[in-house]
């Protein structure tokens, strides 16, 4: 799902290969579109903690790794 603007301001929606002109569209399509870029900024927002989650777990095994090799 895309959404560009086309040369007379009106937003354009490409959902599956088809572009729609957002201003035409229904209040429930417009919710639908809404809900839609929610998920999606959800989405990216908890793959981004779920990289600084394991980048913290990476360290964390690091730190471990070296406190244990100094008791050989």
């Amino acid at each position: 799902m895309n959404e560009t603007s086309n040369d007379s301001g009106n937003p354009v929606l490409t959902f599956e290969g088809k572009k729609y002109l957002i201003n035409e569209l229904s209040k429930d399509i417009k919710e639908s579109i809404k809900g839609l870029q929610i998920a999606e900024t959800q989405l990216k927002m908890h793959e981004d903690t779920l990289k600084l989650l394991s980048i913290s777990r990476n360290s964390l095994a690091n730190q471990l790794r070296e406190k244990l090799k100094n008791l050989d």
